[in-house]
């Protein structure tokens, strides 16, 4: 018999239902490993050999691909500490040399690349999450190893505001 994975699976129409409800699982036990959100469209299109219209039509396909849940609060640090931190490291790199114009360089260089850096992360998720909008809405995927798990982000998902939401089986 092949080894399944059980998960619940649901669509949220903005992205702070969809950070609220990760929240209230989280405070309920889960870990941010149990979630997972459907990768952009071209990752989608890639690997199905097709686009999808509509997010429904992928929500239960085992093949669809992924991406890591970062909250809201992961996306600012992304957003803003790459920055000072390459800053930092280029500085750090350059200390040896004796002179404050080489560190001072390479603190802005590393500033700017971290800065850019932040950028891309912020403008690929705003991508992601308006091309799935377009489609009907986030996907999250929720993994439960028991019925309670299960349950339990039923339960949360139907009350915090996602809709299309149900479990199934998919292959491990």
């Amino acid at each position: 018999m092949p080894k399944t994975i059980r998960e619940v699976v649901a669509a949220f129409d903005d992205v702070e239902t969809l950070d609220t409800t990760v929240y209230a699982l989280e405070t309920r036990g889960f870990d941010r490993a149990a979630f997972s959100l459907l990768a952009g469209e071209k990752a989608v299109e890639q690997k199905l050999g097709h686009r999808y219209q509509q997010v429904k039509d992928v929500e239960d396909e085992p093949g669809v691909p992924r991406e890591t849940f970062f909250s809201r609060i992961s996306r600012l640090e992304a957003d803003y500490l790459p920055a000072p931190a390459l800053a930092a490291v280029g500085a750090l790199v350059m200390i040896g040399v004796g002179s404050l114009v080489p560190v001072l360089v390479a603190a802005g260089a590393g500033g700017l690349l971290g800065a850019t850096l932040g950028r891309m992360i912020q403008q690929n998720h705003a991508t992601r999450v308006q091309e799935q909008l377009a489609r009907g809405g986030l996907l999250l995927w929720v993994n439960v190893r028991n019925p309670h798990e299960e349950e339990t982000a039923l339960e949360v998902l139907r009350t915090l505001g996602a809709h299309d939401v149900h479990a199934h089986d998919i292959a491990a």
